[in-house]
């Protein structure tokens, strides 16, 4: 099962990314993860990663690329994994498909989470953290004191935003996701490997969906 997940912020990529390294054993591969993980220990691709990210500016397709690669050619990608951030734009998509091949290890499904933009906006800008704990609280969706009850910190956490998740952020992140990602979106359905999955329910719900999607697409394979 090789995976590449797309979604705009708040549509669960990461809640689903999780479930799936759970009930499939595949590692979850996040570019800025990678990154971190190469600058800490100081490999001539890191190095140079580390070099770009201290001076602010974007790291190299390059650098990510052979990052990239470095992580895909490690023991526990060999039954699958799922690439979450990563590509960003058609540029990366072709070069990634590059390096997938010359591995012989193509990508399965594209798989495109769909929520509404007004669930994202409530889904993002209702976001609250618990300061004691870490628990995350929606005040639409979950608000504070509902279960599971937070025994630390009772029923009343002190909760924050995060700065990223106020209104006028989200609606610029929303608009970069949608300008980046149309391309890529078409760029997979010509290769015939998107598959869209309603992301708007429960946790629960979604993830039978996607599951659903990629048992479909493993009999499309057999067959094919």
């Amino acid at each position: 099962m090789r995976l590449i997940l797309l979604g705009a912020p708040g549509s669960g990529k990461g809640t689903q990314s999780q479930k799936l390294v759970e009930r499939h054993a595949v590692p979850q591969i996040s570019t800025g993860d990678l990154l971190r993980e190469a600058r800490e220990q100081g490999s001539p691709l890191g190095l140079q990663a580390k070099a770009a990210m201290d001076a602010g500016k974007l790291v190299d397709d390059a650098i990510v690329l052979g990052i990239m690669r470095e992580r895909l050619a490690q023991p526990d990608t060999e039954k699958g994994f799922i690439l979450d951030g990563f590509p960003r734009n058609l540029a990366q998509a072709d070069a990634l498909n590059a390096v997938l091949k010359e591995i012989g290890q193509p990508i399965d499904a594209v798989i495109l989470m769909q929520v509404d933009t007004d669930v994202l906006f409530r889904r993002l800008a209702g976001r609250r953290t618990c300061k004691e704990c870490g628990r995350i609280f929606n005040i639409y969706t979950s608000p504070p004191g509902t279960l599971p009850h937070c025994d630390r910190c009772k029923d009343r956490p002190v909760l924050s935003q995060r700065p990223d998740d106020n209104e006028d952020v989200i609606e610029n992140r929303l608009k970069v996701y949608t300008a980046q990602t149309k391309p890529l979106i078409e760029y997979y359905d010509k290769l015939k490997i998107l598959r869209r999955v309603d992301a708007e329910g429960s946790v629960e719900e979604v993830f039978e969906r996607i599951e659903r999607v990629l048992a479909a697409s493993a009999a499309h394979a057999r067959k094919s």
